[in-house]
């Protein structure tokens, strides 16, 4: 596997067969779609099949072939390839955004991205100096992200959080 993109978590295993009950980021992912290779827990496996089930996707992997195996991988990182994420031409992944600089549609640095914080609403968790702003990941503050050229064009509302919060 090439580059791979954490895309969910083992909720449980399912079945006596091995199956896998996984839980993903992004409920709406279709990230096994186009996938024939997964990593559970670092190791890499063949998927032999995926399908969704009630929010999740039970997957079958090739040497997985009981619940006592399956059992010992709940809670590991689920991982995809890259390259056979289902994304159109432009599309950015929020661990990309890691390690790229912020700045404002002025040219002017507004920080660094160190990590991003996932939920109902995921937030980039921007560091510039002492100071660390959130940000959510919305098109009304982001203006443009260009991964190749190390930046981000963000667009906060007038008054954003200036003080240095706790880390």
């Amino acid at each position: 596997m090439s580059k791979r993109v954490e895309v969910g978590y083992v909720a449980r295993a399912h079945g006596v067969r091995g199956e896998l009950r996984v839980a993903l980021h992004n409920p709406k992912s279709r990230a096994f779609d186009t996938a024939s290779h997964v990593a559970v827990g670092g190791v890499a496996y063949d998927l032999v099949r995926a399908r969704p089930a009630g929010g999740a996707w039970l997957l079958s992997l090739a040497g997985l072939d009981d619940r006592n195996a399956a059992e010992v991988l709940r809670g590991a990182v689920v991982e995809v390839d890259r390259d056979e994420l289902p994304l159109d031409d432009g599309d950015v992944l929020l661990s990309e955004m890691v390690g790229l600089a912020v700045e404002l549609t002025d040219g002017s640095a507004w920080g660094q991205v160190v990590a991003v914080e996932p939920g109902p609403q995921d937030r980039l968790v921007i560091h510039d100096g002492q100071l660390e702003r959130l940000l959510p990941v919305v098109d009304a503050l982001i203006v443009d992200i260009d991964v190749d050229g190390g930046r981000i064009v963000v667009d906060p509302p007038e008054g954003w959080p200036s003080s240095p919060r706790e880390r």
